[in-house]
């Protein structure tokens, strides 16, 4: 396989030189290199996002604070389940529904972002893997905005956070990462099979239901709790209700590092599997 790549000339301009095999070589240095790239691109799909929309970035907000009604009402007031601790059932539900929709839009971003760059992907080299990295920076954006409303909410419960509070960065990364790997190998798929365009809404709706966004984990039996954190993003929301929430809601440490285990894997998997297929985008997008 041949590749233009760039080298320096005696003069000091940069000439174009066709090399085999110098893809492989340079690929994760040709991340850095086109940081540019990535930066326009993620600029590109946020402001896409939020123009000539009627309510804007009020949708950011309205969809998870909706949610948060609607199961606060349900899990709270109907089927009667604790919160976690002294802390109020509709903040904890908020503090678990930023987390899942930071983890569902980002790999809803992913997933369908190869498909969206056809021409830029067939027509022009760069490493492939810019494009699904620049998209969940929208994902990014529209938490940043939902934050606002936790804020907001802490203060009218006059609920103040604890130093955990500190260590949020480190679960909004880990969030990011847990939608990245699977998002690389539902993008390289969706290039092959358009198929898996429709799959994507299913898992994202079968996942809201089966975490723990409307409810606290400790509910669920100790039995069973362990299994339960196979679904990377319990720990995912259980570490961001720790910081947000502080002592009264504890991490399940043994859940918690199979999570991390869960999330690393997929990592690992997606990025694999699309560095793989990545050599056949051109052809079959």
């Amino acid at each position: 396989m041949s590749l233009l790549s760039t080298a320096t000339h005696s003069a000091g301009d940069d000439i174009l030189i066709i090399e085999p095999g110098r893809v492989e070589q340079n690929y994760w240095r040709d991340l850095w290199r086109y940081r540019e790239l990535f930066i326009i691109l993620a600029w590109r799909d946020v402001s896409v996002r939020y123009k000539q929309t009627v309510i804007g970035v009020a949708w950011a907000i309205l969809r998870p604070l909706l949610t948060m009604i609607v199961f606060t009402v349900i899990f709270g007031r109907v089927a009667g389940l604790p919160s976690d601790g002294a802390a109020p059932y509709a903040l904890m539900v908020f503090a678990g529904m930023l987390p899942w929709t930071l983890f569902s839009t980002a790999l809803g971003e992913a997933s369908n972002s190869l498909i969206g760059n056809e021409r830029l992907i067939s027509k022009v080299y760069f490493p492939r893997m810019i494009v699904p990295t620049a998209a969940v920076v929208t994902a990014f954006v529209d938490f940043l905005i939902s934050f606002v409303i936790l804020v907001a909410m802490m203060v009218f419960y006059r609920f103040a956070p604890t130093w955990n509070i500190l260590l949020l960065p480190l679960f909004i990364l880990l969030a990011l990462l847990a939608s990245l790997g699977p998002g690389l190998w539902i993008t390289a798929l969706n290039v092959k099979y358009r198929d898996f365009r429709y799959i994507i809404p299913f898992i994202v709706q079968f996942g809201l239901y089966v975490s723990p966004v409307g409810f606290s984990s400790s509910v669920v039996p100790d039995e069973w709790r362990f299994l339960y954190s196979l679904n990377p993003v319990v720990g995912v929301i259980d570490g961001f209700r720790w910081c947000i929430l502080g002592g009264e809601s504890p991490i399940y440490w043994p859940g918690f590092i199979l999570s991390l285990v869960i999330v690393a894997f997929f990592l690992w998997l997606g990025i694999s599997q699309f560095r793989k297929m990545e050599k056949t985008f051109a052809d079959l997008i």
